[in-house]
């Protein structure tokens, strides 16, 4: 028994001592790794270089375009492409000394750019057919500024003749209605598109055509016209005074094609009853006399005044129905009758510009169809307005009188049938 715990002894004091030196070991090494050079390890460290970043993908810049409809405000398109209120308020009070968004117009384009849902980067709204509003966000804040649209403008020509209105001859010709409409707002002092035009009568225009990303976006200038109207014709030439800007329509000699009145004011019309001292009136059955032109139309066509005019009186008045009557330079007097309505601005008073709407036809008063009858008085006495010759307005400032006629011959060269699709149009 004595000899069993006697070994167990000795074998506890080697398990110390083994310890003991191992301890001891340990503590040597570490010294003297302690006090070796650090530009000379033992050990090589292994350089882990960092994890590279993968680059974010840009933001994708998504456009939305909107036809804006009746009583759509800003706050309803934007809302839905998650713009919060209170940046549609910011937006709009930052760009309201530019424009104001509370004035965008239905069937105008919209459009929106956003890179997520909730953030908006840009906005264009077309203002009309010549300017649109831009803006951009920056940092936190809006910027605004109005633009002209950038459209491709091309020049164009076409000739033909009449068979029975200039409307259809423009339309055959591959353009619409309104290249007709402002040819014949050019000639309307020397032309009533429906009097006086006959089967066989001709024209020539030379225009631009307005494009943007190559869809045709209407017409901008007519730059010269050629209109031969029975036997007689008549030059317009497009010219822009180098001083002061000022654009109007000369004949070949430099006078202006406006005159202090219109031929007609209702374009594209039927005369249905002329001027006459002994007319039997057709409601009555008596002969009296008719001293004005009836010009059939249909119920709402727009009437213009024919000259730059006061308004004297409007109203009912009895069988001439609701009438306008205008007061011009040099004592003359205008007279429209048997009109549906009078447009609301109308009142005594007012000043009106020649071409400016002052009514729509109707059949008012004593009238047995849709028509309106047009007079003219001077000094308190009625004349024919299909007779009548108004005096014509300034002829071209003599100083530029020379470039007139030398930019006018380019365009009578041009007029000729061989060179009109040729290349003498690039000259303009």
């Amino acid at each position: 028994m004595k000899v069993r715990i006697r070994t167990r002894k000795k074998r506890a004091e080697a398990r110390r001592i083994h310890v003991l030196s191992f301890v001891l070991l340990s503590f040597s090494l570490f010294i003297i790794l302690s006090f070796m050079p650090k530009d000379d390890p033992l050990i090589e460290e292994i350089a882990v270089p960092p994890a590279e970043e993968s680059p974010s993908a840009p933001a994708v810049l998504e456009e939305n375009k909107k036809t804006i409809r009746r009583g759509m405000t800003l706050s309803d398109i934007l809302a839905e492409y998650g713009i919060p209120p209170a940046e549609i308020h910011n937006l709009r009070r930052e760009v309201k000394p530019v424009y104001d968004l509370a004035r965008i117009k239905a069937g105008q384009e919209i459009r929106v750019y956003t890179t997520q849902p909730g953030e908006l980067v840009s906005l264009e709204y077309d203002i009309d057919d010549k300017e649109y509003l831009h803006v951009q966000k920056k940092t936190e804040a809006y910027t605004a500024e109005i633009k002209n649209i950038p459209y491709e403008i091309k020049v164009n020509t076409i000739w033909g003749s009449i068979e029975d209105y200039l409307i259809t001859a423009v339309n055959e010709k591959g353009e619409e209605v309104q290249l007709a409409l402002d040819l014949a707002d050019i000639f309307a002092w020397d032309i009533d598109f429906y009097a006086d035009l006959r089967k066989g009568d001709s024209f020539k225009v030379i225009f631009e055509k307005k494009f943007l990303n190559g869809k045709f976006y209407g017409y901008r200038n007519i730059l010269a016209a050629e209109f031969t109207s029975q036997g007689k014709t008549f030059y317009a030439f497009r010219y822009a005074y180098p001083d002061t800007k000022e654009v109007d329509y000369f004949d070949l000699e430099g006078g202006s094609l406006r005159k202090s009145f219109r031929k007609s004011p209702i374009k594209f019309t039927k005369i249905t009853s002329r001027f006459s001292y002994n007319r039997l009136h057709p409601i009555r059955k008596v002969y009296r006399p008719h001293l004005g032109v009836d010009y059939a139309a249909a119920i709402g066509t727009p009437v213009q005044a024919t000259a730059d005019g006061t308004v004297i009186s409007f109203g009912i008045q009895g069988a001439s129905g609701r009438m306008v009557r205008l007061r011009h330079k040099n004592r003359y007097e205008t007279m429209y009758l048997h009109l549906r309505d009078i447009v609301k601005w109308i009142r005594k008073g007012a000043k009106v510009k020649e071409g400016q709407v002052i009514g729509h036809v109707g059949s008012s008063g004593e009238s047995t169809g849709p028509h309106l009858d047009y007079r003219i008085k001077k000094d308190g006495r009625f004349i024919n307005p299909l007779t009548f010759k108004p005096e014509p307005a300034k002829p071209l400032r003599e100083e530029f009188l020379e470039d007139f006629k030398r930019m006018a011959e380019n365009y009578i060269v041009c007029f000729d049938a061989s060179l009109m699709v040729n290349s003498c149009l690039s000259n303009f």
